[in-house]
């Protein structure tokens, strides 16, 4: 069960007014949904929200709320931030139990870049997804999916079928073996661009341009004819 237990309050006042309302007074409304139940207006302490925030644990992660007197395993759906303070406003949870399943996006995490050829001669990692939704049980939900680079060379790609995947979990796009990230060349820099085509634009001396040169030099060795008096 989730290290992580949130005491809530169920709110009488619901709507716009009831969630500044329960601002006002230090709290953070949010919403229980999800089962038999239906949904219910409740509001968390904002000073163990925002500690459970600070742990890391609280998105995509199954947390215990505690109301009425029970306890509720439920998976943080949402919350709202204020764009300039980043307090959290708002805070939607879905009531769930241990092998409910549901889908989540878990981070990719990418390892042994150092034993991958194709990084050690200069090429660029480009992530084409950096997070991965997939269906697990809700008391399994893995902290991150492991992408190993070991042996990619410039132009390899490192597909979901290489990732392995925990007991329970799959990935939610079953229809294709997409791609999640890509080993590629190294991108010339601007300077080294600028630098060749200066170099192209370079014309070397021709024997042409020499022979000019010399013609007119001997012509103005010619003194000119003197006039006859």
């Amino acid at each position: 069960m989730s290290d992580i237990v949130l005491k809530v309050d169920v709110r009488e006042s619901k709507g716009t007014g009831g969630a500044r309302a329960a601002r006002r007074e230090g709290l953070v409304p949010g919403v229980i949904y999800g089962g038999e139940r239906g949904s219910v207006a409740i509001a968390f302490k904002e000073n163990e929200l925002v500690k459970a925030i600070k742990q890391g644990n609280l998105l995509a992660h199954m947390i215990e709320i505690e109301y009425d007197g029970e306890r509720q395993p439920v998976i943080t759906r949402d919350i709202q931030f204020h764009p300039v303070t980043d307090k959290a406003l708002h805070i939607d949870v879905l009531r769930v139990e241990e092998n409910t399943r549901i889908d989540v996006e878990i981070p990719v995490h990418f390892i042994n870049e150092e034993a991958s050829p194709g990084l050690k001669r200069g090429g660029v990692l480009n992530v084409v997804r950096h997070m991965v939704e997939v269906n697990t049980p809700a008391g399994s939900i893995p902290e991150e999916l492991i992408a190993d680079l070991t042996g990619l060379d410039i132009n390899d790609a490192v597909h979901i079928s290489s990732i392995p995947m925990p007991s329970g979990v799959r990935p939610t796009i079953t229809d294709r073996d997409f791609t999640v990230a890509t080993i590629g060349a190294k991108m010339k820099k601007e300077e080294e661009i600028v630098e060749e085509e200066v170099a192209a634009d370079e014309v070397p001396t021709t024997e042409q341009e020499e022979d000019i040169d010399t013609s007119d030099s001997e012509a103005g060795d010619i003194e000119p004819e003197k006039e006859e008096g």
